[in-house]
């Protein structure tokens, strides 16, 4: 006989025992009224914070109007969207899914097909980073290629070849003749906010040209503004054939998407790829709305404006507590706090300050917040992890100066 479950959700999640009823901008309300700075951003999703009032409006009045149709008819506003997307990028063609695991499988199979209808099926093996992560699906798991994600569920998907992270010498020796492409990630999130050097992204784009292979670009958490422009292949230099975004997208509302170049999308044909929810109408409405705020004059120099103040002040909390935290790293409000002490003691320690934060690979804590964070939220965080920094070294911390 087996015992009666506390919930009924699957416990795949070590979820925190604390829950919300609402959330303002940076801000979410806790179900007992305490108020906490949310700089978790449901994981780099809210980037236009909770309850924004532009977001708000277009999905109610979507609400009323459509919320499913199927891809078997014309969507007006998804082509609205796609067309937005592919003026502000690289892209002829966009894919809409759900998520960004099933926006990293659609640029998967863009690239294999792509290879595929030129009579060349034997290339479909893909160049992976060390470190990376680009879902949970069997596929993704295999992209990611780690060991922790991978455990349990069978062989891993054939089709992925990983080298060190930064190692230009190494993707070429693993250029083949089965190989189709490069999967990378402008800023490794949940592998630590890690980058690797310009040069390295460069040096990839021309492997591919060089090679007859796709640069595929996995933008699911660094697109849509997250490291201070639109796009982060934008300040990297280098242009990809296809690029995955999701999360922020909706800003908040699940939709992924896939964008190609015609030439990378030249396989893909009526009946190859699909998804019943993919690009519905709610979705379409929610990422319409985000691209009106952040298309908006000043938006991106508001981010940049944000991060710099941001990464000023968290270096003086470095410097303060050096036994706590040792190091900043990022680009943009993508921030990752290298921690001395175990990141989940200091994620703890943030939360009882009521600042919320996210951990990453490499012993890393994450600060995402929302895009709209003002100074003086920006100001709060900052006391928030001194006085955490201080609860963990004992009370020992070196106090801050008062300017």
């Amino acid at each position: 006989m087996t015992s009666v479950a506390a919930t009924h959700l699957l416990p795949v999640f070590a979820r925190v025992d604390l829950s919300f009823e609402r959330g303002e901008g940076a801000w979410l309300i806790a179900t007992n009224g305490d108020r906490y700075l949310d700089f978790t951003s449901g994981v780099a999703v809210n980037s236009l914070g909770h309850a924004h009032p532009h977001l708000v409006q277009a999905l109610q009045e979507q609400a009323t109007k459509l919320w499913h149709m199927s891809n078997l008819f014309k969507s007006p506003d998804g082509e609205r969207l796609a067309t937005r997307l592919c003026e502000q990028s690289f892209a002829d063609y966009v894919f809409f899914a759900n998520s960004g695991a099933e926006a990293m499988e659609g640029a998967i199979k863009i690239t294999r097909k792509y290879h595929a209808a030129k009579g060349h099926p034997e290339r479909y093996r893909i160049i992976t980073f060390e470190g990376a992560f680009h879902g949970r699906t069997l596929a993704t798991l295999a992209a990611t290629g780690s060991a922790k994600y991978l455990d349990g569920f069978g062989p891993p998907m054939d089709g992925f070849d990983q080298v060190p992270f930064g190692d230009i010498e190494a993707v070429k020796k693993a250029i083949g003749p089965h190989t189709a492409g490069i999967l990378v990630e402008p800023v490794q999130g949940e592998g630590g906010v890690r980058t690797a050097p310009l040069p390295f992204y460069k040096a990839l784009r021309q492997l591919c040209d060089d090679n007859g292979l796709l640069l595929v670009i996995d933008e699911v958490q660094t697109g849509m503004g997250r490291t201070g422009d639109l796009f982060a292949h934008r300040w990297l230099g280098v242009t990809p054939d296809v690029m995955s975004l999701a999360k922020a997208l909706g800003g908040g509302f699940p939709i992924g998407a896939v964008l190609a170049t015609a030439e990378a999308a030249s396989g893909m044909t009526p009946g190859t790829h699909g998804s019943t929810f993919g690009g519905n109408p709610l979705a379409v409405a929610a990422a319409n709305a985000v691209l009106d705020v952040m298309l908006a004059p000043g938006f991106f120099d508001h981010v940049r404006k944000m991060s710099l103040l941001l990464k000023q002040k968290l270096a003086s909390v470095v410097d303060r507590h050096p036994d706590i935290i040792s190091e900043i790293r990022g680009e943009g409000l993508l921030v990752g706090i290298k921690a001395v002490v175990p990141s989940g003691d200091l994620v703890a320690a943030l939360r009882d300050q009521k600042l919320l934060t996210v951990g990453a690979g490499d012993n890393v804590v994450r600060f995402l917040p929302p895009l709209i964070v003002n100074e003086s939220e920006i100001e709060q965080s900052v006391e928030m992890l001194d006085r955490a920094c201080t609860a963990l070294s004992g009370g020992h911390g070196k106090q801050a100066v008062a300017s």
